[in-house]
């Protein structure tokens, strides 16, 4: 898999966002679906919320190179070992967006009900700029983000089948993000967020869609 990719930059203040709504062609798109599915050995996390340990409202998995252990919410992820369809994935978005991911955080959303609250990507071990490069597979779903200086600042994007949306810069400075719930009825949808770890401390936060 050699992609490369036709980026467009979003227009947000404090921010920079890179856009490729067919990242993932779209006759690879249901096979590559299919293999995530079955090789990424999917668990329901637990969160802690307001001092309660509470069910993670998505199927997740912390995949990696060796050394790259992730925290949030109080609990330590080790790596998991790069499954072969994944492996092929994380060459192709190293490729196109001229970074060297080393991990990344695959969250299954089974349907309208599962979902992200809002937060930003930015643990210690990630560096005063992170760099996430989010692909989507699957059902579209409404992305949203909210300016952290609380100045009524929105922007909402819809995340398409085969899309890579690339932050970079001071967006995890400036911005949260979240996936919301949805009582519309909506298929499965995979999301892989590729980022590089730089150390092994990190903030208790819940990282990103």
């Amino acid at each position: 898999m050699a992609l490369i990719a036709d980026f467009s930059r979003l227009p947000l203040p404090d921010a920079e966002l890179l856009w490729c709504p067919d990242f993932i062609p779209e006759r690879e798109r249901i096979v590559l679906f299919q293999a995530l599915r079955s090789q990424i050995p999917w668990e329901q996390h637990r969160v802690r919320i307001l001092g309660r340990e509470i069910p993670s409202p998505r199927l997740s998995c912390w995949v990696g190179d060796e050394g790259t252990a992730y925290r949030y919410s109080g609990i330590l992820h080790p790596p998991r070992a790069w499954p072969e369809a994944l492996a092929r994935v994380r060459d192709a978005v190293r490729q196109s967006c001229g970074e060297l991911f080393n991990s990344v955080l695959a969250n299954l959303y089974r349907d309208g009900r599962d979902s992200m609250g809002f937060h930003s990507d930015d643990e210690a071990s990630l560096g005063p700029e992170p760099v996430i490069a989010s692909l989507s597979l699957g059902a579209p779903r409404r992305f949203v983000l909210r300016h952290r200086k609380g100045r009524g600042e929105r922007f909402e994007l819809v995340l398409g089948d085969g899309s890579l949306l690339l932050m970079r810069g001071t967006t995890q400075r400036c911005w949260r993000h979240a996936l919301p719930r949805t009582a519309k009825p909506v298929g499965e949808r995979i999301n892989l967020t590729f980022r590089r770890i730089i150390e092994t401390r990190a903030h208790p936060h819940e990282p990103a869609t």
